[in-house]
């Protein structure tokens, strides 16, 4: 199973490009990087990967569930674990199928929060939505998806050995 040739190869690279855009993530949002995370708002330097997106929510019929997700261990280390997760087998080509619900959920959420059908803000200025429906949230979870249908993860990574594992075999949800 799984897509061959250059299609295999274009896979692999979409596969393995991806899952580095969520390792940067997660390595900005650890160590503050300086990009997205200041060196003082890094998680080992006990800043909260979650408090800066989600406390800044300013609309949206969803903004105070989030907001109080704000900060909340649980929020930042499920958040944190789901990006290292998600890296994780996008780059080695394992799991594809859970990483694919979990980048889902994630993206979902994250769609949620920032509610793009909304063109104001509670205070009436523009939220600069490019798209009120689709987003790379969306787009995100629709490229995890696809590389799990695919079995992306048979061609530059170790998706085929993964699949082979006996506990992986019986539970075909786990490749």
């Amino acid at each position: 199973p799984g897509t061959t040739g250059i299609a295999g190869k274009v896979l692999a690279v979409l596969r393995i490009t991806t899952g580095l855009v969520f390792g940067w993530a997660f390595l900005d949002k650890l160590f503050g990087l300086g990009y997205a995370t200041a060196s003082e708002n890094a998680w080992i330097n006990g800043g909260s990967p979650t408090k800066g997106f989600l406390g800044h929510l300013d609309h949206g019929p969803l903004a105070s569930m989030f907001q109080s997700w704000a900060g909340a261990w649980w929020a930042d280390t499920l958040f944190m674990l789901g990006l290292a997760g998600i890296a994780f087998a996008l780059v080695a080509g394992i799991g594809l199928r859970v990483a694919a619900a979990s980048t889902t959920l994630m993206m979902l959420l994250m769609w949620a929060a920032e509610w793009p059908l909304d063109q104001t803000t509670n205070t009436g200025e523009p939220t600069m939505s490019t798209n009120p429906i689709l987003d790379y949230h969306i787009i995100y979870a629709l490229v995890a998806i696809t590389l799990a249908v695919l079995a992306a993860g048979n061609t530059w990574g170790l998706g085929k050995r993964w699949a082979a594992i006996p506990i992986v075999r019986h539970n075909p949800w786990l490749r």
